[in-house]
């Protein structure tokens, strides 16, 4: 509930909501009372449903026209809690994490039929990351749960791994593979509070260990398949989890099997009460945190947000960075950044050959006021010989917001300063009349 609100606070659609999500939890208690009493003659009243459905809304839900589909996801998640069962470590236990199976189910379901845009799925995974410090506020949040479930072990594999990797492909690349992050936030909120249900993870340290891990990596491959399929990419931290519930059996096995079981971190702490054990993890959990944070892996001032980074990256030919460093400018223009028109002009007809979307781009940029443009836009007509130019005051706002929510109420000398930490050309020092074009 305290991520709902934060993050609300900071994109209203989510208190826009408020009303549809205490209708889910009111349809969450009457179809859980009615599902117990159709199977036993009791029925328990407590708080189960209130982390289900916040967990929910916290990944996908439907916008206002087709919010009905969002009551049938949360029935679809209590019915395979109470219907889909195994006999685990003894006991009878649902096999599907709750939350996780019908955002998969649907999901999958969204993809094929092509109706992502029926949801605020896109929206959700992007303003996630609008309020400030919100890796440390979804850190601090799920500490009780670490606490009293051990789950930590789950949480630090899958960060560790995640960004392992993506450390390793900077170094290959030169470009981030998340683009604008390590690991984007809300794949830093499934791993917290998606996939680390401990009643449908392993039983064994190393085995979660293990299921952390390879939902970190599953979330990578997802996010690669989802991309060069021109699918929508929030998906990636949904998709495997009922495949990763389904594989817990498989997963303790192997860690305790003869070759694995030297390495079970169990096996340092078996002298520590449980609560015990689970500090010392949180511990390790939380050196590791301050540690990625420090070096700015995780956190609000990623260079991968900003577009210098971009800009370098393209004249360098790294991979992939001409064509995000298009989309990003291509979304400041739509957002109403002359400049950025004119330099996605510029790009189109230098980089692609498209003379037609280049014209129309420039001409754009013009209409928003951008001198230079104008300019451009006769040139482009004649020779198409184009120039470019710093970005206006006007411009700053827009260009400068990176991954984060709109920049307002920024005087100059605040915006200039902005420009220059994120490593725009000659902007430190700079004076209001920086990015004017000379007539």
């Amino acid at each position: 509930g305290s991520v709902l609100l934060y993050w609300g606070w900071y994109w209203r659609e989510v208190y826009h909501s408020i009303d549809l999500i205490v209708a889910q939890l009111l349809f969450a208690y009457g179809f859980d009372m009615l599902l117990a009493w159709s199977r036993r003659d009791t029925c328990t009243l407590g708080f189960g449903p209130f982390p289900v459905v916040f967990s929910i809304n916290l990944f996908l839900w439907f916008k206002p026209d087709w919010f009905y589909f969002q009551f049938l996801m949360v029935a679809t998640g209590f019915a395979a809690k109470d219907l889909i069962r195994w006999e685990k470590d003894g006991r009878h236990a649902h096999i599907f994490n709750p939350s996780s199976f019908p955002l998969a189910i649907f999901s999958i379901a969204l993809i094929l039929t092509g109706t992502s845009d029926l949801t605020w799925g896109q929206n959700i995974a992007s303003t996630q990351f609008y309020p400030p410090h919100m890796y440390a506020m979804l850190f601090l949040v799920a500490l009780p749960g670490q606490f009293f479930f051990g789950v930590t072990s789950m949480t630090l594999s899958a960060v560790a791994a995640t960004y392992v990797f993506g450390l390793l492909y900077f170094a290959i690349t030169g470009v981030y593979f998340f683009y604008d992050s390590y690991i984007p936030i809300a794949v830093f909120l499934g791993m917290h509070l998606l996939f680390t249900d401990p009643s449908t993870a392993p039983g064994t340290e190393l085995g979660r260990v293990i299921f952390g891990a390879l939902y970190g990596l599953s979330t990578v491959a997802l996010y690669a398949l989802l991309g060069r399929a021109g699918l929508p990419t929030f998906y990636d931290k949904l998709l495997q989890v009922p495949a990763l519930n389904l594989s817990i059996k498989l997963i303790d096995r192997a860690a305790r099997s003869t070759f694995l079981r030297a390495l079970d971190p169990a096996a340092f702490g078996r002298l520590l009460a449980p609560r015990r054990r689970h500090l010392a993890y949180i511990a390790i959990w939380t050196i590791v945190f301050a540690g990625m944070s420090a070096v700015g892996g995780v956190g609000d001032d990623h260079p991968g947000q900003w577009l210098p980074f971009w800009r370098e990256a393209c004249e360098a030919n790294r991979q992939r960075a001409c064509s995000y460093l298009g989309s990003v400018e291509a979304g400041f223009c739509a957002r109403g950044s002359g400049w950025a028109c004119n330099e996605l002009g510029i790009m189109q007809a230098q980089r692609e050959a498209d003379y037609a979307g280049s014209a129309k781009s420039i001409r754009r940029g013009c209409a928003l006021g951008f001198s230079l443009a104008c300019v451009n836009g006769d040139a482009i007509d004649v020779d198409g010989a184009v120039k470019s130019a710093p970005p206006t005051l006007e411009d700053l706002p827009i260009v400068l917001r990176g991954s984060k929510g709109p920049i307002v109420n920024q005087s100059p000398s605040a915006l200039y300063a902005l420009a220059c930490r994120q490593g725009w050309p000659n902007t430190c020092g700079q004076s209001k009349d920086y990015g004017v074009t000379p007539p």
